[in-house]
């Protein structure tokens, strides 16, 4: 059962998105286009993230992502940041060249810390929260050189074990599952796994490999993985006449 939305919001965050993914900035009728929507909800969606810092209006009318952003960015993973940016920065001025930190995000690589030379005349131009399909791009490929099993769930955590001896770990039923999905990548040929619950929100972009039976628990568990690229996609074939 597909949970109940806000087409208001999504319409709010899919504007954020756009603005996003685009260094110059949209107008009111490009947004317009992009969403299906029409002129005057666009300007009352950027009418609202503008009162939120979200979203600001350059001099020629174009929306560009607002300052208040960064607000927000600064509470994603931030403890990771911190202690990614020292080993980041020494990397980027060893080899001359940008140094980011990149986490998986659902069926995307999503760059949380970017680190440019300060030496070099011409150096690749790289912006944390840039994100990009597993599957394409250097850092996403080099994630699923790792086996990924990905679902959500509660799990209980914390150091535990001996007073001498404590390991600092998560246990649950959560964790169960998701350990058993990466020992099933190699039998599945699949670098990335995920599980019906963590599938649910994601549509097409990863599909069903089957249901399998893993230990610790007594009903078959459907598998999903990232969809084959298009290039090895089968599509109905016609004889040649």
């Amino acid at each position: 059962m597909t949970a109940e939305t806000s087409q208001t919001l999504d319409r709010g965050l899919r504007v954020l998105k756009l603005l996003a993914d685009t260094d110059h900035g949209l107008t009111v009728t490009e947004l317009s286009h992009r969403l299906g929507v029409n002129r005057t909800v666009v300007y009352r969606l950027l009418a609202t993230l503008e009162q939120h810092a979200l979203v600001r209006r350059d001099l020629g009318g174009r929306a560009r992502v607002g300052l208040g952003v960064l607000r927000l960015g600064r509470q994603v993973h931030p403890l990771v940041r911190e202690a990614a940016l020292p080993a980041l920065r020494s990397l980027a001025e060893d080899i001359g060249a940008t140094a980011h930190l990149t986490l998986v995000d659902g069926t995307d690589a999503l760059a949380v810390a970017v680190v440019e030379p300060t030496w070099t005349d011409y150096h690749v131009a790289y912006r944390a929260g840039f994100r990009h399909p597993l599957d394409r791009g250097a850092a996403g490929k080099a994630i699923l050189e790792a086996d990924i099993a990905l679902h959500t769930g509660a799990v209980m955590y914390g150091n535990i074990g001996a007073p001498d001896r404590l390991d600092f770990t998560a246990i649950g039923t959560a964790v169960n599952l998701v350990t058993r999905l990466e020992r099933m990548s190699e039998e599945l040929g699949q670098r990335l796994l995920a599980s019906a619950r963590f599938a649910s929100p994601c549509g097409s972009k990863l599909v069903s490999v089957g249901h399998y039976r893993l230990r610790g628990f007594a009903q078959p568990q459907e598998i999903f993985a990232l969809p084959p690229p298009a290039s090895q996609r089968r599509g109905p074939t016609r004889a040649a006449s």
